[in-house]
């Protein structure tokens, strides 16, 4: 396996990382704003975060040659993954995760990685190879076993529903992004962080949400810049050597972090099905790790 595959791989497993704080996280922030209104300060917030890296690489004549500008044809691809991921997912995201506790929420957010693959195979017929397949059967299945619950409710549940339903919106997102993730990251995430903020901030006032404490807005703006912004840089630079799939294979390991944040912050308890999905969630880590190098087909 060469560097580029192993940076790669440690990119998206970071990007994971710093998602899954994200649910229990923000519903520690919901008990003071409406949710319309967190998701236009988190997804402001990653526009500022890239902002300010933008501005200190132009301060310090800093350039990036490999990275090229996003072009006309770009855009429709662009638009596409701001309005199913910046500005819908995360909107149902948050009203689902007012009645659904942050540690279940955190395990569903496990379908996206699955809606990613599913879409990436199927809609824009990305080769995976046969050990990548078998490292996303096991996100499945770890998923489905994590979204299960013993009180009968889950099926019926319309948290559950609206989250299973960001996800897909995040895979439609994660496939658009793929057809320019050759393009600057950080310009990409700018215009997502801005035009979902802006517009989901239209439509909070609009709605006339509160405005917050500035405490919670700040709160929320520095969540968004690490969660949300910082997380996108890092998924995009890993699907330029992974794809899509095996990309979002390795970010299926995001609620192994909500899960823990949940239990500490608080004190949400996994079901017992945790410690059956958790050795498949790392079975696929191991299957994608020992994975030769094999070329996706260019969408």
């Amino acid at each position: 396996m060469n560097n580029a595959r192993i940076v790669a791989i440690a990119q998206a497993l970071l990007a994971a990382l710093l998602f899954g704080a994200s649910a229990p996280l923000a519903k520690l922030l919901l008990g003071n704003v409406e949710p319309v209104m967190l998701a236009a300060l988190l997804y402001l917030g990653s526009g500022l975060g890239v902002l300010l890296v933008k501005v200190f690489q132009r301060l310090e004549n800093k350039t990036v040659e490999d990275e090229t500008r996003i072009k006309r044809t770009d855009w429709k691809w662009l638009a596409g993954a701001v309005i199913a991921g910046g500005v819908a997912a995360p909107i149902i995201l948050l009203f689902s995760l007012r009645q659904t506790p942050a540690s279940t929420a955190s395990l569903l957010l496990n379908f996206e990685s699955v809606a990613t693959t599913f879409i990436a195979v199927i809609v824009f017929k990305e080769v995976i190879s046969r050990r990548a397949f078998w490292a996303v059967t096991c996100v499945t299945l770890a998923s489905i076993l994590l979204s299960l619950d013993h009180s009968g409710q889950w099926g019926i549940s319309l948290g559950a529903i609206g989250i299973l339903g960001a996800c897909i919106l995040w895979g439609i997102d994660n496939n658009f992004t793929r057809n320019i993730s050759a393009k600057d990251p950080l310009t990409i995430v700018l215009v997502k962080g801005f035009g979902a903020g802006s517009f989901s901030l239209l439509l909070a006032l609009v709605l006339q949400n509160a405005i917050p404490s500035v405490s919670i807005i700040f709160g929320a703006l520095l969540l968004g810049s690490i969660s949300y912004g910082m997380s996108i840089v890092l998924f995009i630079r890993a699907m330029r050597a992974l794809g899509a799939a095996r990309t979002s294979a390795l970010f299926g390991t995001s609620p192994l972090v909500g899960v823990l944040l949940s239990f500490l912050l608080l004190r949400e308890f996994p079901s017992s099905l945790f410690l059956i999905a958790l050795p498949l969630i790392l079975l696929a880590i191991f299957l994608l790790l020992r994975e030769r190098d094999t070329a996706t087909k260019p969408t």
